[in-house]
């Protein structure tokens, strides 16, 4: 395994899902002596600037990566394509990132609609006030059935409401798997499959996957994340090798937990090609 630099290239800040502003995000990176960190909010660049901007006013160094993490639909799956070293101030990214947010509010208020129509009043205002600055996602109403005690917990949220075939699920209107990759690299930017162990399909329909993501042109697959099975990740390893893809890694934080950390156990073989292996600034080998 590779071991050196502290290299995180997946977390969600406010400006998305996560509970930490980037500054309060930024911290924690350098508490864990993370080297280098892409900030990768679902379908915004909203928080990149801000970020790179904090960081110049701290003292140790930590390499600040433009990110983001475009939501798909592939044969009935969500599936999450991120976006890495994207020019975050290009127009005609930011127009494509806001037709993705317009399908995600649009989407927000057919779910407050079912809910209320299921006996949940006053849900879209509060899934609002946790959303903040960012856009609201099933996260945030997850949350606010939970405060407006409709639901104990954020997984009976999703089994009793927001999961698919329940009450007040919507059926998401996502781009395809080679539009999300065009408009990365349209972007400057490298596109890696997401978290592909943590999909809840078969190995068949894995395999599948990262060979229609390769033929997409896609450049990179994250090779290793938290709590994933050996056999799932020497699978993810030879399937990295088959298509020739670059590997990355990264902890899909989004807040402290017992399940996720940032920088935490994202070593991967060295059999793969790190997706960094050419960034300038980068040591080309390391990763811890």
């Amino acid at each position: 395994m590779i071991e050196a630099m502290k290299i995180d290239l997946h977390c969600h800040s406010t400006y998305s899902d996560g509970r930490l502003t980037p500054k309060e995000l930024l911290d924690r990176a350098h508490n864990m002596q993370v080297d280098v960190l892409a900030l990768t909010d679902h379908d915004t660049v909203a928080g990149v600037q801000e970020l790179k901007d904090l960081q110049q006013l701290t003292k140790r160094t930590l390499h600040i990566i433009s990110g983001v993490e475009l939501s798909t639909s592939w044969h009935g799956f969500d599936i999450h394509i991120v976006g890495l070293n994207v020019d975050h101030d290009d127009s005609t990214f930011l127009a494509r990132l806001q037709e993705q947010a317009d399908r995600r509010e649009c989407r927000a208020q057919k779910i407050a609609h079912k809910l209320e129509k299921a006996g949940v009043s006053g849900v879209y205002d509060v899934a609002k006030q946790f959303a903040g600055v960012g856009q609201i996602t099933r996260a945030h109403f997850a949350r606010a059935l939970v405060k407006l005690n409709a639901v104990d917990s954020l997984e009976s949220a999703f089994k009793k409401y927001l999961g698919k075939g329940k009450k007040a699920h919507v059926k998401p209107e996502w781009i395809s798997i080679a539009v999300a990759v065009t408009w990365i690299q349209d972007a400057g930017g490298q596109a890696v499959l997401a978290h592909p162990g943590h999909y809840d399909m078969t190995a068949k329909w894995l395999r599948r996957l990262v060979a229609e993501f390769a033929f997409a042109g896609g450049d990179g697959i994250e090779a290793n994340h938290m709590h994933l099975a050996p056999s799932k990740r020497e699978l993810l390893v030879e399937l990295a090798i088959e298509h020739n893809l670059l590997a990355s890694t990264g902890s899909d934080f989004h807040y402290p937990s017992r399940w996720t950390e940032l920088g935490k156990s994202l070593a991967f073989s060295e059999q793969l090609t790190p997706v960094w292996h050419d960034w300038q600034n980068i040591a080309p080998q390391n990763v811890a």
